[in-house]
């Protein structure tokens, strides 16, 4: 298994800690709704709480392995989880793009969602996390 893979088997084991540890510490996760990346181990892990406490029935649903590219241009081993949740009532659908590094572990996570309605009911959620949490000011 890859880190990929474990991170997904993982998630889907509801242990999202396990999942969190297959990042770099200089992980960068692309948001949806945010232009510049949340940077960082610890600014992840937060994250990740409030995804784990925000998302409903979560479950991946398709797994695509290859190769692509960094946002840096770095030519990387790259998997997409293409993902279904429920959140605040809304279905929600989306994918997971994470590239590996040389080491086996994850650089950079960038999160795509659809449709646009349903990304705006992550969005509010997600930021209503981060406040609640005190990652970011209210």
């Amino acid at each position: 298994m890859n880190a990929a893979e474990r991170f997904r088997a993982a998630i889907e084991a509801g242990d999202f800690d396990a999942a969190v540890e297959e990042f770099t510490e200089d992980i960068r996760f692309f948001s949806p709704v945010k232009f510049t990346p949340f940077e960082g181990i610890d600014t992840v892990r937060a994250l990740f709480r409030v995804l784990q406490r925000t998302f409903e029935d979560f479950r991946y649903v398709g797994e695509f392995p290859g190769e692509g590219q960094t946002p840096d241009g770095e030519n990387t081993r790259a998997h997409v989880l293409h993902f279904r949740t429920v959140v605040d009532g809304k279905q929600v659908e989306g994918i997971d793009l994470i590239h590996l590094n040389a080491q086996d572990r994850i650089t950079t996570f960038t999160v795509m969602i659809r449709p646009m309605s349903s990304l705006q009911v992550v969005s509010e959620a997600i930021y209503r996390g981060l406040v609640q949490d005190g990652v970011i000011p209210g």
